[in-house]
């Protein structure tokens, strides 16, 4: 009777990991997804983004003599930040920060186009213009909000990977921690406004 009771232990020890290995996994890879969801839903908002912008040129183009330097700026910055491809299952801190790199240089050429169209009176009389600018104010909302999405669901993952017992079938199926979406450096100084 006893030569049986061990076999019949490790049997069922051996039974249990191979469940807890298959649901361990199973969640995994339905947090994996999760995932690369969010990320794409984000990088559906900056294209949104990206997508408004050659209209928002055309249109300042076409009311004012405008700078040429700072139409070239976004241009330039709207090139680099649609350029950039990332593989949401390899999104490490450097892609991360190369990719927010992008779009916060995107983010500063708008803004300074905003800010300069002020000087152009027909510029801000203009019902296209003015409909891009809500349109892009929108935009950037949704971007926020995607980015957020997304930084919780990375966070749940990573609670996931790194909680014990899962940190252990996490590093035998191959799952590591996400990157998040960080405040760019100098975000928490409020920008001084001066009349």
């Amino acid at each position: 009777m006893r030569s049986f009771v061990l076999p019949i232990v490790l049997i069922g020890l051996g039974l249990m990991l191979f469940v807890g290995g298959c649901n361990s996994y199973n969640s995994f890879v339905d947090m994996d997804e999760n995932t690369e969801n969010a990320w794409s839903k984000v990088q559906s908002a900056y294209q949104r983004r990206a997508d408004l912008i050659p209209n928002l040129v055309a249109t300042v183009k076409g009311v004012a003599d405008f700078e040429k330097e700072t139409l070239t700026a976004v241009t330039e910055a709207r090139s680099k930040a649609t350029s950039i491809n990332i593989d949401p299952s390899n999104l490490t801190p450097e892609k991360m920060k190369e990719f927010q790199a992008a779009q916060g240089q995107l983010s500063q050429s708008l803004g300074r186009l905003l800010m300069v169209s002020e000087q152009y009176p027909q510029l801000q009389a203009s019902q296209n213009f003015r409909e891009l600018q809500v349109q892009l104010e929108g935009t950037e909302n949704r971007i926020k909000v995607e980015r957020d999405r997304y930084n919780d669901v990375v966070t749940q993952y990573n609670k996931k990977v790194r909680r014990f017992p899962g940190s252990l079938f996490a590093g035998l199926f191959g799952f590591d921690q996400r990157a998040q979406f960080e405040a760019e450096a100098g975000a928490q100084n409020a920008p001084k406004v001066e009349f």
